[in-house]
C-alpha cells in the first residue's frame, strides 16, 4: 500500500474505469486534481508493480476494485484514522469486508445501509413517453440561499443529523461549487426550491446523481417522475451519455420513481455511517 501522487493519475483513472458507474465518485475525485490538492487521499495496492485496487480516504472512506488482499492491506493501513472518516460507501463487497475488519474497533455504526441497488440508464426518459417537468433547471449562483435550505433538509432527512454545526460556510462553499459547474438542478416556485437534485461525480463518461429531493408538501402527487425526468434529460443533453445513482432498498416511493425514468439495476452499494 502507498499513497498516489500526481504520477498515478492515468493509471488510477484507468483503474475506475474498469466500472466507471460503481467507481464514479473516485474517478471524478482524481479529475478533479485530489492527487494534488489532496495529497495522501487515494490509496493504492500495488501487486508486483501493478496497480489493483484503490481506496479513496478522507471525510469518506470508498473502495475502487479491492480483492480480498486490498481490502486487508487497505483496512491495516487505516485502522487509527476513525475519528477523521464520517462513513465508508461503495461496492457492497468491499465495504462489507473492510467494516468487518474495522467494526471492531470503528464501530459501532450509527447506521448500516446493507442494500442500496446501484441504478443506471443511458435512454432520455422523452422516449419512453414520460411527460417532462419544465420548469426544471440549472440552479444560477445568485441562488445559493435558495438552495441551501433544502440542500440541508435533504442531508438532515437522509443521514439523520445536519449538515453543519455553527458556521454554514463550508457548507454553502459545496453547493456553490455545485452550481458553478452546473451540476445543482432545481425547480423554484415563489422564490423557494421545491425540487433539487446534484450530479455530485461526473467521470468518464457518467453523471452520478444525488441529492435528490422534493419538498414534503409535494410528496405523493406525482411530481417526482416528471422532475427527475427532466434531469437525466437535461445530463443526458450534454452532460454525460449515462446517469446513475444509487437508492436505499426500502424507500420504495424513490425506487419506482426511477424505475419509471428508466433506471435498472447493475449492482449493490453498501454504506456504513459512522
Amino acid at each position: 500500500m502507498r499513497p498516489l501522487s500526481a504520477a498515478d493519475h492515468d493509471v488510477a483513472l484507468a483503474l475506475c474505469a474498469r466500472d466507471r458507474v460503481a467507481n464514479a465518485f473516485v474517478a471524478a475525485r482524481i479529475l478533479e486534481g485530489s492527487l494534488r490538492s489532496s495529497p495522501g487521499a487515494l490509496l493504492g495496492h500495488w501487486t508486483d508493480g501493478q496497480l489493483r485496487g484503490l481506496a479513496w480516504v478522507s471525510a469518506n472512506v470508498v473502495p475502487v476494485e479491492l480483492d480480498d488482499e486490498g481490502v486487508a492491506a487497505v483496512a491495516s493501513r487505516i485502522m487509527r484514522m476513525r475519528r477523521q472518516c464520517a462513513s465508508i460507501f461503495g461496492p457492497s463487497a468491499q465495504v462489507a469486508g473492510l467494516w468487518e475488519l474495522l467494526g471492531p474497533s470503528w464501530g459501532p455504526a450509527r447506521a448500516i445501509r446493507t442494500r442500496q441497488p446501484l441504478l443506471t440508464t443511458t435512454t432520455r426518459p422523452s422516449s419512453l413517453g414520460l411527460a417532462l417537468e419544465s420548469d426544471i433547471r440549472p440552479a444560477r449562483l445568485d441562488e445559493v440561499e435558495l438552495v441551501l435550505p433544502a440542500a440541508a433538509h435533504m442531508f438532515t432527512e437522509e443521514i439523520g443529523y445536519p449538515p453543519y454545526f455553527g458556521s454554514d460556510r463550508g457548507y454553502r462553499a459545496s453547493i456553490a461549487a455545485l452550481i458553478r459547474a452546473g451540476h445543482t438542478f432545481v425547480k423554484v416556485e415563489d422564490g423557494e426550491v421545491v425540487f433539487k437534485a446534484d450530479v455530485g461525480s461526473l467521470a468518464l463518461g457518467c453523471a452520478q446523481v444525488q441529492g435528490v429531493w422534493l419538498h414534503p408538501r409535494l410528496r405523493g402527487r406525482g411530481l417526482s417522475v416528471p422532475a427527475m425526468a427532466s434531469v437525466v434529460e437535461q445530463v443526458l443533453d450534454g452532460l454525460a451519455d449515462e446517469v446513475s445513482l444509487y437508492v436505499n432498498d426500502f424507500n420504495a416511493p424513490a425506487r419506482a420513481t426511477y424505475d419509471r425514468c428508466g433506471f435498472h439495476e447493475v449492482g449493490s452499494f453498501t454504506t456504513v455511517l459512522l
